[in-house]
């Protein structure tokens, strides 16, 4: 059943005159909004089907154009995205819309290219161009309507033998929304060479999944007489030439009438084996539906579909595979665990990072292993400056983590700013060679440098939003990298800027629709905008030595001279320190604690010493990744030191203590340090950080004291000990861990099919073990692409991966038997019609008797 409008976010944006794109995956259940005359809605209901479109872009173009499209066609439209959707199980067709979008922002249809799920698998992952067809409402049909017919004989008065055939409309399900509103009535007729006699049913108000449960009688008058021997005996010419006909309608207040919803046509002969029959049927587009023009009329769409479709079994199916991939963080070296194999052999790396990272997300595994994957790549690079450069499967795991992981980060950071940019439609640009009449360059220049220092001013006060799976992961790149370049005193910021700026805010920022920043593509102007604003902060946060020298435009590079200051660099620098830092310490680790912040404040003496005064001191407070320190002076030897994992809590004190305003808290096991800032400004900002490396501590407080303990008890809860449990919730500050909707069993599915339809690189993986393990001479060609660190523990896991799949093989054969076994066709969950359903029967059957 085709598609008949758009989700939100499918179209692809353009100009005035220029065609657009839409997406759009058909469905018999619920409804959405029409986006252009005569196209009907559907909707789209979640399921374990899932569809993706061209990992490094959504590529297609429209060539060949119609010619009363030709003067809106000024050049062929190239548009490159990606998108990712859920689709659900029982779809027919797979449909994309394109639409010509006019300068009063009308749209009007130019066609469409509808693919069968049958015929998904043919393209699945390849570039293939396809001719638009029409769009008329004839051939716009989807649902299905629930048929009974019953054949009885009637003898008559005279002892004639007569047929009488009940015909029974149930039901029918997801029928489209038309114009905003369904009625729907069916019309039922009794077809044949010389009859054609109709009935109608009642007209049902607003629902597009009718109940009529109404029955009409046709009579089929027989010129054999009555036998007893054979009761439904007809002649079989009859047969051929007597059909039901149903067709389903719109019933419309307008003046064109009625619209077509489809139809379907029952021939007599499904009587011929019993008297009833009773079954579901889709609807099927009218005859005349399909006229189109010559074929190449409307031109042509090139797409990049990758379809996947996942049975998912319980947990315990997945056992043994779903272990040996958790264990990958553990296996030395990573290159022989089974989660780096599936990277050697997929053939784009993408397809085996996106479901390795749910699944490692989801049992809290990710940091082990992409540190682990990190090291060994940093290990193999051999210059400083090409550092995590190539799309190798540690970028590509980092990627897909800071897209799951971050995006929340990403809208509190951007959005408010790219949202004024969007609306103020100020003019920034810079091109000397692309200005419009009246503009001016300096202008421009300072509009554009305004809001270059407003998004790289957000990014780099972010640094406490920062999830902290993202802060580990950084960290562990950032202690890579130290190690193996030493002297590269640079290199540990640039492995954090690769991705926090190249691959994370400034792509977002140069495509805000495809990070949901903004609900649709921007316009031509803002676009440009905002190009211009990304490179610049690319290569702010890239931290090269010749800025300037980085840009091949001669305009950018005099504009950059505006952000040559030193004070840019600093605050790159602080940022990445930030959002690399760990509260966890690790004791292998050859980097000096990063100095988070430090400044004057005023701190309650803590009652270390048994009669000493609890007096206010003005002390120098320090903050590293490491620990929390104060001492009289900068510079001096720390008077007290708290390690990160000793802070419990961070959260301010109320004022009725002391007496003073701007105080906060800092909790430890045996007591707590109370501090005042300098003003309210300073100590959310100590708050933040101090709650952000510290709010992974195992032990962290849920419940704390909002007032101070004085005079034998606590203001707050008047509570007489000192270690009562707190009386107010934790405000925590950040979460500490993102909560992400992922279903591990799909995930580990996902890779079972993945490693399945790779199985002949994984049995030659295994042959280069073993041509590597007895021979030391050159490699052959056609094992040199795999990584193979060690031989032995790389065949071993191959083989453990192989058993697994193996099994899980099986369990999918016989699910897929038993199915067909009780598989019936025409019920409800597979209607008669269902051309995806009876081509696997036929693989059934065949696979059947092949085993026979």
């Amino acid at each position: 059943m085709e598609g008949h409008g758009a989700p939100a976010g499918a179209s692809a944006a353009s100009g005035a005159g220029q065609p657009r794109a839409q997406l759009l995956h058909s469905m018999p259940l619920d409804s959405a909004e029409v986006q252009a005359r005569h196209v009907r809605e559907k909707g789209t209901p979640a399921s374990l089907l899932t569809s993706r479109w061209l990992s490094l872009g959504w590529q297609w173009a429209v060539t060949t154009p119609c010619p009363q499209y030709s003067h809106l066609l000024p050049h062929y439209p190239f548009y490159g995205e990606d998108f990712y959707c859920e689709i659900p199980r029982s779809f027919r067709h797979l449909s994309f819309y394109i639409f010509d979008r006019d300068v009063f922002r009308r749209d009007s249809i130019i066609g469409k290219v509808a693919i069968q799920k049958e015929d998904l698998p043919k393209y699945h992952n390849r570039d293939t161009w396809f001719q638009l067809q029409h769009v008329d409402a004839d051939s716009e049909v989807q649902g299905k309507v629930h048929l009974e017919l019953r054949l009885s004989e009637v003898i008559t008065d005279t002892g004639a033998v007569c047929h009488k055939l009940a015909t029974r409309i149930f039901e029918c399900q997801g029928l489209p929304i038309v114009n905003g509103q369904c009625d729907p009535y069916a019309t039922v007729a009794l077809e044949g060479p010389c009859r054609s006699e109709a009935k109608k049913t009642k007209v049902k108000k607003k629902t597009n999944n009718p109940q009529f449960d109404e029955v009409f009688y046709f009579e089929v008058t027989r010129p054999c007489s009555y036998s007893r021997k054979s009761h439904f005996d007809f002649e079989e010419e009859d047969v051929d030439k007597l059909e039901i006909r149903v067709d389903l309608w719109n019933a419309s207040n307008l003046k064109f009438g009625d619209e077509f919803l489809g139809e379907l046509r029952v021939p007599l002969n499904v009587l011929r084996q019993s008297s009833s029959h009773d079954a579901w049927y889709f609807l099927q587009p009218r005859d005349n539906g399909s006229k189109t023009l010559k074929p190449g009329d409307l031109g042509s769409l090139r797409l990049n579909v990758v379809y996947t479709e996942d049975h998912v079994f319980s947990s315990d199916y997945y056992c043994s595979l779903r272990d040996l991939l958790l264990e990958s963080a553990d296996v030395e070296p990573v290159s022989a665990s089974a989660a780096h194999i599936l990277g050697e052999v997929c053939r784009e790396k993408q397809e085996a990072a996106v479901p390795l990272v749910r699944l490692f997300l989801h049992y809290g595994r990710v940091v082990p292993f992409i540190s682990a994957i990190a090291n060994a790549e940093v290990r193999r690079t051999q210059d400083p400056n090409t550092i995590f450069r190539g799309n190798s499967l540690t970028s590509k795991c980092i990627d897909e983590t800071m897209k799951l992981a971050g995006m929340h980060y990403l809208h509190v950071t951007l959005k408010p700013t790219i949202e004024e940019i969007c609306q103020s439609h100020k003019s920034c640009e810079i091109d000397p060679v692309k200005l419009k009449d009246g503009e001016n360059l300096e202008n421009n220049m300072e509009n554009l440098r305004q809001y270059v220092d407003r998004i790289f001013s957000v990014i780099t006060k972010s640094g406490v939003s920062c999830p902290t799976v993202m802060c580990d992961i950084f960290f562990s790149l950032r202690e890579a990298a130290a190690k193996r370049f030493q002297d590269d005193l640079d290199v540990r910021y640039t492995a954090v800027s690769s991705f926090i700026f190249l691959r994370f805010f400034a792509p977002a920022i140069l495509s805000p629709n495809l990070f949901q920043l903004t609900p649709h593509h921007t316009d031509p102007q803002t676009s440009r905008t905002l190009t211009l604003i990304s490179k610049t902060i690319q290569t702010l946060g890239s931290l090269s030595k010749s800025k300037s020298a980085s840009f091949k435009e001669s305009y950018m590079a005099a504009f950059y001279e505006f952000f040559n200051e030193q004070k840019y660099a600093d605050a790159v620098k602080n940022f990445l320190d930030l959002i690399s830092s760990s509260g966890r310490r690790d004791p292998k680790s050859i980097e000096q604690p990063i100095l988070l912040k430090e400044g004057f404040m005023i701190k309650r003496a803590q009652g270390r010493k048994r009669f000493g005064m609890k007096n206010f001191k003005k002390r120098w407070f320090r903050l590293t990744n490491h620990e929390f320190t104060y001492q009289k002076s900068k510079g001096d030897q720390p008077l007290c030191s708290i390690p990160i994992e000793n802070i419990l809590a961070v959260e301010r004190l109320e004022e009725e203590s002391f007496k003073m305003k701007n105080m906060f808290q800092v909790i430890q096991p045996e007591r707590a340090l109370y501090i005042q800032a300098n003003n309210c400004v300073e100590a959310k900002a100590w708050i933040d950080i101090l709650t952000k490396v510290s709010q992974c501590n195992k032990k962290r407080l849920t419940v704390y004291h909002p007032s101070a303990y004085l005079n034998g008890h606590w203001l707050c809860c008047r509570a007489s000990s000192d270690t009562a449990p707190g009386c107010s919730p934790c405000t925590g500050g950040l979460p500490a861990n993102i909560q992400l909707d992922i279903d591990g069993d799909r995930e580990t599915e996902r890779i079972y099919s993945l490693f399945n339809s790779y199985m002949s690189k994984l049995e030659k993986m295994q042959e280069a073990c073993g041509s590597r393990s007895v021979y030391d001479g050159p490699e052959q060609e056609e094992y040199s692409t795999f990584i193979i660190d060690d031989p032995q523990e790389t065949y071993k896991t191959l083989k453990q991966v192989i058993a697994g799949v193996g099994a899980l093989e099986q369990e999918h054969a016989q699910y897929k038997r038993d199915k067909f076994k009780k598989t019936k066709y025409g019920s409800q969950e597979h209607p008669i019609g269902d051309k995806s359903f009876q081509s696997y029967i036929r693989q059934q059957s065949e696979t059947s008797t092949h085993s026979i």
